[in-house]
């Protein structure tokens, strides 16, 4: 028995999509994108398609993996965590929602902080200085301690 081929959906035109985005009013960044000339003329031929698609996924999983590695260290973690679901976004509508729930519980959470009293806002910044330090210590213990660190700076050595 020989499985049955899926029917393909015939992919809107550009006019198609420019209508639509009309009626509609709200542009996701992935339909923003998807509406370009180049991006049509692209999406046209199914091989240049798909290793374009491969590489999108490719360099915005980098990035998100960067990210996610440089969250306990000082720096931006996580705002490039968030440039990587952006770069994945403008293809993938997995990694749209994703970046919807994030900004939207970023939000939440600035805004309570925001609400909160002088002191609750002193003690989350004195955590998240906390936390930075102890990866920071805990990183440079377990991958030594480099020899242009000063002696007097309060590190294990």
């Amino acid at each position: 028995m020989s499985p049955v081929p899926r029917e393909r959906r015939a992919r809107p035109t550009a006019a198609e999509r420019r209508e639509h985005f009309a009626q509609d009013g709200h542009h996701s960044l992935r339909e923003r994108v998807a509406g370009t000339r180049w991006r049509t003329r692209v999406a046209a031929r199914r091989s240049i398609d798909h290793a374009y698609r491969l590489g999108v996924g490719i360099v915005g999983g980098l990035v998100v993996a960067v990210g996610l590695v440089t969250i306990p260290l000082p720096g931006p973690g996580w705002l490039t965590v968030i440039a990587g679901l952006f770069v994945l976004a403008t293809e993938f509508m997995w990694a749209e929602r994703l970046l919807e729930f994030t900004k939207r519980h970023v939000s939440a959470w600035t805004e309570w902080l925001g609400r909160q009293r002088v002191w609750v806002r002193l003690g989350v910044a004195a955590l998240t200085a906390a936390f930075v330090y102890g990866a920071l210590v805990v990183g440079l213990h377990v991958m030594g301690v480099p020899d242009w660190v000063p002696g007097w700076v309060p590190l294990w050595r």
